[in-house]
């Protein structure tokens, strides 16, 4: 596949991943207040399916990795939002099964193997272990959102969600720039702006509580 298709979803996945913290950090400024809307983890599906593709296509595990572990969070999300249920139901079947086909389809066909993801020549293991460092990091960001909510009954963003945010954040950074990656380089500079941002306003809604 042409290198343009390939960078052409990575992108297309970043721009919805940093359009969904744009719209939760407009709406949380709005309201001085963190808030999670629905859309927050629609375009958070969408984006991690097309950024699972994209690291398929470009053999890195790292990108896979990030996103198989939190891709299924987001389904969880949009159960506790009522959301998942409004999806047809043949489609809901193909989104949970996505990930395993494509690895099937791929065995099956010879498309790769394992040597392509852990022996490849552009990814030294050194950076291999970064970036899977780095995304396991911003990955658990979301298994604290999810058992935080799932005690709460409740979807929603608290503040270890964002500490983690802008610490996995930073280290994919690195782990981008030492890659050359421009996909993961242009989504994660915005994010870690948002998740600073968010902790500020999550300190001034704890103050004033506190005055209240």
């Amino acid at each position: 596949m042409e290198d343009w298709v390939i960078y052409s979803i990575g992108f297309v996945a970043q721009m919805l991943f940093s359009g969904r913290m744009i719209l939760q950090w407009i709406l949380s400024e709005k309201h001085q207040k963190i808030l999670t809307p629905k859309l927050f983890w629609q375009l958070s599906l969408l984006a991690s399916f097309l950024l699972f593709v994209y690291g398929w296509l470009r053999d890195d595990f790292a990108i896979i990795l990030g996103q198989v572990l939190t891709y299924f969070i987001y389904i969880r999300n949009m159960q506790l939002q009522g959301e998942w249920i409004r999806f047809p139901k043949p489609f809901r079947i193909f989104l949970w099964f996505f990930p395993l086909l494509v690895v099937l389809y791929g065995y099956n066909n010879n498309a790769y193997d394992l040597n392509d993801f852990f022996k490849n020549d552009n990814i030294p293991l050194w950076l291999l272990l970064l970036g899977s460092i780095a995304q396991v990091v911003f990955m658990f960001r979301f298994i604290y959102q999810w058992i935080y909510s799932e005690r709460r009954k409740k979807s929603t963003l608290p503040k270890g969600f964002w500490i983690l945010s802008l610490t996995g954040g930073l280290l994919i950074l690195t782990y981008a720039i030492l890659r050359k990656d421009p996909v993961l380089l242009v989504g994660h500079l915005a994010g870690t702006f948002i998740y600073t941002r968010n902790l500020f306003i999550l300190k001034k809604e704890h103050a004033q509580r506190a005055e209240k």
